[in-house]
């Protein structure tokens, strides 16, 4: 079982397509190892900012599975539901799954151990998170185009990134909100 976890991880970083699309990567222990993904990307994720700042890293964790629904819902309802192709019958589920699996290359940034490397090791896996978000969302919807694939993810980064400054801007009280 850890063989097939380590399979997984591996041909998430080096973007090998073909774990999107064979169905065994898709069983049932599947959406426990992309949840462990998540879990470990958000922790690689604490420790690497923890370089500079004091971040809590079972918080990280925390905040990895809700980033994880997150970019999913938003992968699903506008690569299934808005823009579907006809080949674009896929669960919910199986989306998860790949997105928890394209999360891997999240894992190198327990090598930003210093505070020089955090920031380009940060940059670089999140290109690459982003890479791999791209292509698993082409296997798994059936794609025929890379640039939809693209836009996909792309438009649900947007939207991911306006609710996040959103929300931090409204515990800021920067948005311009009327205080009654």
């Amino acid at each position: 079982m850890f063989g097939e976890f380590l399979n997984i991880v591996f041909k998430s970083i080096k973007l090998d397509k073909s774990l999107y699309r064979d169905n065994r990567n898709f069983g049932e222990a599947s959406i426990y190892f992309a949840g462990l993904i998540m879990i470990l990307d958000g922790i690689a994720g604490a420790v690497a900012a923890n370089t500079i700042i004091k971040t809590a890293v079972a918080m990280s964790g925390l905040t990895a599975i809700l980033t994880w629904f997150i970019w999913s819902t938003f992968i699903f309802v506008i690569g299934v539901k808005l823009f579907p192709e006809k080949q674009s019958k896929v669960s919910f589920k199986k989306v998860l799954t790949a997105v928890g699996f394209a999360h891997a290359p999240g894992l190198l940034r327990f090598f930003a151990v210093t505070p020089e490397l955090m920031i380009p090791i940060i940059f670089l896996t999140q290109i690459w998170i982003f890479a791999a978000l791209i292509i698993s969302t082409k296997e798994i919807l059936n794609l025929k185009s890379n640039l939809k694939a693209f836009g996909i993810v792309f438009m649900s980064f947007l939207i991911i990134i306006f609710l996040s400054l959103s929300f931090v801007m409204s515990r800021m009280d920067v948005l311009p909100v009327n205080h009654i």
